[in-house]
């Protein structure tokens, strides 16, 4: 394979934009400088045109529903969506079916993957009240952790036994990533509007039901227990302004034991965006007010929130049209996030810098992904160019999961991803993928 050089971008990374071209020698990033010469004859020559060039995002936190969902999604379709929207990286989660709460089930999602993948990967696997045993034969430099699903999603894999809870605190060395909401306050607040509405609960209903209270006892019971046991606790998707107060900033990540993510929707809709975005937008956690949204902001930029992610996970807009009990939650994020996040920062909300602090760079210091996450001489070549200023409409011709459709569907973007490289080679380009990438499974700096 022919080495690549990207000549005369503006590469953001490591809280700096500098001009500098970049030289990709197989899937290795061999040279960064302010100028590279080279014969055009030994090389592929790409101009940047001074567009930026930032790592490949790493998303922690996706459902891909293989095997098992597949008429929803597949881990190829949704992998190469996730590549068109610059995403390199992902982390999958464990609520497929079978479920990957066994080793053995683990290493078939790793099988799929390898074979069918756009993207380089790697999974969680999933705890539940009763497999302690095999959570304990977890090797944590093959996995990316463990995920417990402290409030019900789909899959129902809820671990609500305190017991054994605090055990696989105790126990485990993998680092615990949770879905936090109270099981109790739900079931009490679903009751409420069932007795008033039936089954046809209205949508604006969802923040009301899945609210903040049951967000905060679940979150504060959990950071409660890893402070208690010493475990390494990562808290997936806040959504709300009362639990960014749970967390710190008065460390950098690498020493913090206790950890949050926030979610590219929830930081983008609120609940006046029910009216007009139905189920399209019932996520769990819910959706909720504007005040949420601004606390969610304001956590992320302080650095009490650590990392943004999408927590993609599509149904069928058949499924989605359900009435308010019926209808699952969840939806397609990975193609446009990215893009998404590009929008806040064309609206001041967040600079270049800090959106590759939170999608790129943390994601690999938090997981401990061996080589990836910055634009480094030696780093795996996993690179997004993206130009700030070619708007482009989110329309069905143009989406690329297999549920085929989008909560930003009819929304303009002022910018365009358009070229990623996937350890070096050229995957996508201006919505065509002109190679197929070689992704490879995550590796992870672990003693």
């Amino acid at each position: 394979m022919k080495k690549t050089l990207i000549k005369n971008a503006r590469v953001v990374n490591e809280g700096n934009i500098k001009k500098r071209d970049i030289l990709i020698d197989g899937d290795i990033i061999l040279k960064i400088s302010k100028s590279i010469n080279v014969n055009a004859t030994d090389v592929n020559i790409i101009e940047a045109d001074n567009n930026y060039l930032i790592p490949g995002l790493i998303d922690d936190q996706v459902h891909f529903r293989e095997p098992g969902l597949t008429h929803k999604a597949t881990i190829e379709t949704e992998s190469k969506a996730a590549i068109a929207g610059g995403i390199t990286s992902f982390i999958e989660m464990p609520n497929t079916v079978p479920q990957s709460t066994t080793i053995a089930k683990l290493e078939e999602k790793f099988l799929i993957a390898k074979n069918t993948s756009w993207a380089n990967y790697s999974f969680m696997f999933g705890g539940t009240n009763d497999n302690l045993n095999e959570i304990l034969k977890v090797d944590p430099k093959n996995v990316a952790g463990l995920k417990l699903f402290l409030g019900s999603s789909t899959g129902n894999m809820l671990v609500d036994n305190p017991d054994v809870l605090e055990e696989i605190f105790k126990k485990t060395d993998l680092l615990i990533s949770v879905h936090c909401e109270d099981e109790k306050t739900i079931k009490d607040n679903l009751e409420i509007y069932l007795d008033k509405y039936g089954d046809d609960i209205p949508i604006e209903m969802h923040p009301k039901i899945r609210n903040e209270e049951a967000c905060y006892i679940s979150s504060s019971k959990a950071i409660e227990l890893a402070k208690k046991t010493g475990a390494r606790l990562h808290v997936f998707h806040l959504s709300t302004k009362k639990e960014t107060n749970l967390f710190s900033n008065d460390k950098p990540l690498l020493e913090k034991k206790i950890t949050a993510e926030v979610c590219v929707h929830h930081l983008w809709f609120s609940e006046e965006d029910y009216k007009t975005k139905g189920t399209h937008i019932k996520w769990n956690p819910a959706v909720k007010s504007k005040k949420d949204r601004d606390g969610l902001w304001e956590a992320l930029l302080d650095d009490r929130i650590d990392v943004i992610a999408t927590d993609h996970a599509p149904h069928t807009i058949e499924e989605k049209r359900n009435k308010y009990t019926q209808a699952p939650s969840g939806g397609p994020l990975v193609q446009h996030a990215l893009v998404a996040l590009l929008e806040m920062y064309h609206n001041g909300k967040i600079s270049l810098e800090k959106i590759v602090e939170k999608a790129c760079h943390n994601p690999a210091i938090l997981f401990q992904i061996k080589e990836r996450g910055y634009i480094r001489e030696g780093y795996k070549a996993d690179l997004v160019l993206v130009d700030l200023k070619s708007p482009w409409t989110v329309q069905k011709e143009n989406i690329l999961y297999k549920c085929q459709w989008s909560p930003f569907e009819g929304t303009t973007f002022k910018s365009k991803v358009t070229h990623t490289f996937v350890n070096g080679i050229l995957t996508y380009e201006n919505f065509k993928f002109p190679n197929k990438s070689i992704p490879q499974r995550l590796t992870f700096n672990r003693i």
